[in-house]
């Protein structure tokens, strides 16, 4: 049993590639830790306001403990495409994990500056220039040059198709 993490900012490709990376490992599922966000954000009345679920505290253990939960009732792989760009948040959930035993393979889908404008430009399913998506592009790449690409294996999406990147990942993650 292990997590194959896909992590990367807004555009980059993680919801699509990870669909397909599910394809491509037998006995995989997707979990998509955005869920457990959605659950806190439903608490009435509400948490303390915030701009992201992610800096509520009880976000990042509740995401270990699913996963963990999950991966002991099904076996097999966990395919998690989430974006954390607070290396304390990332340090807390892969430690969790860690003190459980479940090893954590850690993708970054990584594009571009224009590529990922162009991806958020033309999102249909979003909607096209997404002031939320538009506004993680420079913390990414700060995370990026600090932190993120030293500690993940960096997949540049900016020339390949979500299927070559799925392959790219599916093939590391088994090999």
């Amino acid at each position: 049993m292990t997590i194959v993490w896909l992590n990367g900012t807004h555009g980059a490709g993680k919801t699509t590639t990870a669909a397909l990376v599910r394809q491509l490992i037998p006995g995989s599922r997707v979990f998509d830790a955005e869920k457990v966000g959605e659950t806190l954000m439903d608490i009435t009345p509400g948490l303390p306001p915030t701009s992201n679920f992610q800096h509520w505290p009880p976000w990042r253990p509740l995401v270990v403990e699913t996963a963990r939960h999950v991966l002991a009732y099904t076996g097999g792989t966990l395919v998690m495409p989430m974006t954390v760009l607070v290396e304390e948040y990332w340090r807390e959930i892969s430690e969790g994990l860690a003190r459980h035993g479940v090893p954590v393979r850690h993708f970054v889908l990584h594009a571009d500056q224009d590529t990922l404008r162009a991806r958020i430009a033309g999102d249909t399913v979003t909607g096209p220039n997404s002031p939320f998506r538009l506004r993680y592009l420079e913390p990414y790449a700060e995370a990026a040059r600090t932190w993120l690409h030293a500690e993940a294996e960096v997949v540049d999406t900016t020339r390949l198709t979500p299927a070559e990147a799925a392959l790219r990942i599916a093939e590391s993650a088994r090999g």
